[in-house]
């Protein structure tokens, strides 16, 4: 994709141009000169995930006899809200249980940034994280809780800044086994 918004570049520095006319701004005045392409730039960083499927960040995995539970928490992610084109950000909080196979913990991250970087809405987004580690490490169980706060609904609407949303998939043994499901939030909550 990154492709893509490289040959679309001037265009989309020219649609930028054309925005900030439509809303009454003057387009030649110092500070909006370079705006476009600015955004333009931009939107080639933060839109760099469109089209490439979540499991390639999961590239790296090893056989491992590990028999626990694997938590990576407090993974931070920013967004952009694909009704309003405002930015979301939080955390990710990611556990799973092994069934012979890992995965290098950088990988979560990459994972997490990679599904973040389209315009996104934080339901898919939590799915698509735990559809991803199902698929490539095929483990006895996932759970994917991702935190969010949404300047569309804090910065605008209805403002309720300091608001947070919750999303969580359960998968394989965690549907199952509310146990694992109270370690894992225990585990998340620690500092």
């Amino acid at each position: 994709m990154t492709f893509q918004i490289e040959v679309n570049r001037v265009l989309l520095e020219n649609h930028i141009h054309e925005i900030l006319g439509l809303i009454g701004e003057d387009t030649t005045r110092e500070g909006l000169v370079d705006t476009p392409k600015r955004v333009a730039k931009m939107y080639q960083e933060v839109f760099a995930g469109i089209g490439i499927p979540p499991e390639t960040a999961l590239t790296t995995t090893f056989e491992e006899d590990y028999e626990g539970m694997v938590v990576v928490k407090d993974i931070f992610y920013y967004t952009f809200c694909e009704h309003h084109l405002i930015p979301f950000f939080g955390k990710a909080h990611i556990g799973y249980i092994p069934n012979g196979r890992v995965v290098g913990l950088s990988k979560f991250a990459r994972l997490v940034e990679l599904v973040s970087k389209r315009p996104q809405v934080q339901e898919r987004m939590t799915q698509q994280i735990a559809d991803a580690i199902m698929k490539v490490l095929e483990p006895e169980g996932v759970i994917v809780s991702v935190e969010g706060q949404h300047l569309c609904m804090c910065a605008r609407g209805v403002k309720k800044p300091g608001s947070s949303t919750v999303t969580t998939v359960k998968k394989g043994v965690f549907k199952i086994d509310t146990s694992l499901v109270d370690e894992f939030e225990r585990t998340i909550l620690r500092d």
